[in-house]
């Protein structure tokens, strides 16, 4: 079995780690780190199942890969649009605000810039700690495909695993809206040889995802009915005034970090409307112009249960049938479907899964979270001295930007640093638990 010698190994390859990869790359000859980035994927793709038409990015361009780290960046968005020579079209658009689909083909851009620093269809499968004197200095990666890695600094973004109502499984007719159009090509493939086309949709969910599928199969599919079934009464919309977004700057971060505990708790909740379980306001006109039109034309297609909650989906092979309760009421209707989309968000992984023998080595807090050093490194018993940085889960550490596109820029210049820094102290002070 071969094996690489690494100052640092990224564990996944989305935005997040995309974002250091170019930052690596950016460095001067003289002090490149060699570094290796796996990704289980067999090439770039970020949320492609919710590359849904004229959708568009919920964060400035400017909230790029590179530019709040560096703006003379050459893997700027606007190096992108110029290299496309979109440049003077994009300007003349007047937005901030790229659709989806552009914005998936810049990071794809980006992506093949540091190609040479990636290997997609390789999975970590298992992080192992190797000691010496006594302290635990480096980790042992096993790959998939058979190559043992170590590295004295280790990256993990493993990006988000997909939320299910509890109680419900994925099928063939039960989706979770992230591989909305793959299923959708599917289906239209399954009905294509039947000569039919589907009837009728139930979309789970409040928030920006759940209103853009319903958009979505509303206008995709005029001859189905879609039914919209959320918990609260209406969609909400989302907080993107100023002095709101103020909670995703860089510098916000460091508020975050040194304030208490029950401070950042207070923050999280009184903040959560600018990112969860939210719509862009102007989605939400358009929803409810439709179902007002169809109302008055007497020809509803587009059905809005509010304060209404799933009871019961079963999936009998030619339909899905879905039990939602009115929250109000106490009533019950039935509903038979084509299929149910469960917009109903994502988690991230407890890196505890990954770390094996080493997980118990990982600091907490009194609420089980980990715990996690301004640099984003785990913070850990004082032997283990080698760095274990997140690029995800650390909202109840550093806030609710801490995680999003809004600050992967600064982010992965922090962790760059954090490596670089601690790659100039010996071994030894390290292990005396001297600050690094």
């Amino acid at each position: 079995m071969s094996r690489l010698e690494l100052d640092l190994l990224g564990v996944g390859f989305g935005p997040a780690n995309l974002a250091l990869a170019l930052a690596v790359d950016e460095l001067p000859p003289d002090d490149r780190l060699d570094v290796l980035f796996c990704e289980r994927q067999q090439r770039f793709g970020w949320h492609r199942g919710m590359l849904l038409p004229g959708s568009t990015l919920q964060v400035s361009f400017l909230k790029d890969l590179v530019t709040q780290r560096n703006p003379a960046s050459p893997a700027s968005f606007v190096a992108y649009l110029h290299e496309r020579g979109r440049l003077a079209d994009f300007v003349n658009a007047k937005t901030f605000f790229p659709t989806r689909l552009e914005f998936h083909d810049y990071l794809e851009w980006a992506a093949a810039r540091v190609a040479g620093s990636v290997r997609y269809g390789t999975e970590v499968t298992a992080l192992r700690p190797v000691r010496e004197d006594g302290a635990v200095r480096v980790l042992e990666a096993e790959l998939s495909d058979g190559t043992s890695v170590r590295a004295r600094d280790v990256v993990l973004a493993t990006g988000l695993r997909a939320r299910m109502p509890r109680g419900v499984a994925r099928g063939s007719r039960v989706w979770h809206n992230h591989t909305l159009l793959d299923d959708l090509r599917a289906l239209d493939e399954a009905h294509a040889a039947e000569g039919t086309g589907p009837r009728s949709f139930v979309v789970l969910g409040a928030g920006q995802s759940g209103a853009e599928v319903v958009q979505h199969l509303h206008t995709r599919y005029p001859g189905a009915e879609v039914h919209s079934v959320f918990r609260s009464f209406g969609y909400a919309p989302a907080d993107d005034s100023p002095f709101a977004n103020r909670v995703f700057d860089p510098g916000a971060v460091d508020d975050f970090h040194t304030a208490p505990p029950a401070v950042r708790d207070d923050l999280l909740r009184r903040h959560a409307g600018t990112n969860y379980s939210v719509v862009d306001p102007g989605l939400i006109q358009e929803l409810y112009r439709t179902e007002y039109a169809e109302t008055v034309a007497g020809a509803r297609r587009l059905h809005v249960h509010r304060a209404s909650e799933l009871l019961e989906v079963r999936d009998d092979g030619d339909a899905v049938t879905v039990d939602v309760l009115d929250r109000t009421s106490g009533a019950v209707r039935r509903l038979r479907a084509d299929v149910l989309v469960c917009a109903t968000g994502f988690e991230h992984l407890d890196p505890a899964a990954l770390l094996g023998e080493l997980a118990p080595a990982v600091r907490r807090d009194a609420a089980g979270r980990v715990l996690v050093h301004r640099d984003h490194r785990l913070v850990t018993d004082p032997d283990v001295t080698c760095g274990i940085h997140l690029m995800g889960g650390t909202e109840h550490s550093h806030g609710l930007g801490s995680s999003l596109l809004s600050n992967v820029a600064p982010r992965a210049g922090e962790v760059l640093a954090s490596v670089r820094r601690r790659r100039s102290v010996p071994a030894a002070a390290r292990a005396d638990g001297l600050p690094v």
